[in-house]
């Protein structure tokens, strides 16, 4: 007796998706490439936060542990040249960030919404701010005011950050133009609102995320600027200013209240940051 088994019918052969095999190792892939070039950026900030609780001993910065102290903390202002220089860079850091963002607004929205003459000219200007190494335009300053016999010091310094930062505020606050509707201006303005209206209740809640990371930028670039800030202080000191010259007093190593100044600068800036983040997701 002989039997007969029929071969199936649509059969269907399952092979593994290779693109679906990409994507799980990019999952895995990229966020943990993403932390550690995060680490990586932090690590000296982390190196200064941590030997900032250092029981160091002689008048520098050791890097052996030594112990765990709350003593720099407690004396961070206790030398006046380094109280002077930090409210310089505050205040200096502070004032640019105000002209910055008053003059980046203004000109961020007129080229977010105006075709002039000489536009063209305006942008390669602004991208030549930026990508110009900082001893180019810390010598053209310096040969500027010397040439206009500005006495060099506190206003010089403010008047060259402001130059520098501008450019950052201006090209935040335009691209978010970019992004805006215009009709949403247009039915302002047919509903009766004037120029000014429109801006403060249109435009601006509009801009305003441009602006404040513009401003932010202005800020951080400010604080940390030492190279055009050489050029043009005069005998006026700040942060960085200060850190080099009591570098090269003490042979090379820094003082230790130095790091805590930094910790806590760095700390400014995440609680500035951290807060903006929080206060634009509340908003949307």
């Amino acid at each position: 007796m002989t039997t007969t088994v029929a071969a199936p019918e649509n059969v269907v052969t399952v092979r593994p998706n290779p693109s679906r095999r990409r994507l799980t190792l990019g999952r895995f892939v990229l966020p943990v490439w993403s932390v550690l070039v995060i680490l990586w950026l932090i690590a000296p900030i982390l190196v200064m936060i941590v030997f900032s609780f250092n029981k160091t001993t002689g008048r520098t910065v050791s890097t052996t542990w030594n112990g765990f102290t709350f003593r720099w903390y407690a004396h961070m202002f206790a030398s006046s040249d380094l109280t002077d220089a930090l409210v310089n860079s505050i205040t200096i850091g502070l004032l640019t960030t105000a002209i910055s963002v008053v003059l980046g607004t203004l000109m961020g929205v007129a080229m977010g919404r105006r075709k002039f003459v000489g536009i063209g000219s305006v942008n390669l200007l602004l991208f030549a701010n930026i990508a110009a190494p900082e001893v180019v335009l810390g010598a053209a300053l310096l040969s500027l005011f010397l040439t206009m016999r500005i006495p060099l010091g506190y206003w010089t310094i403010l008047i060259a950050h402001v130059m520098f930062s501008v450019a950052y505020v201006v090209i935040t606050v335009r691209a978010r133009m970019a992004g805006q509707d215009p009709s949403l201006e247009e039915a302002s303005r047919d509903l009766g609102a004037g120029p000014v209206a429109t801006f403060i209740r249109v435009t601006l809640p509009g801009i305003l995320p441009g602006i404040i990371a513009g401003g932010l930028l202005a800020f951080v670039m400010s604080i940390d600027d030492y190279i055009i800030t050489n050029f043009n202080n005069g005998t006026t000191q700040t942060f960085p200013l200060w850190v080099i010259g009591a570098s090269n007093r003490l042979g090379g190593g820094v003082p230790p209240t130095t790091y805590s100044v930094g910790s806590m600068i760095f700390l400014g800036g995440v609680l500035l940051a951290v807060g903006g983040a929080i206060w634009n997701r509340r908003k949307a």
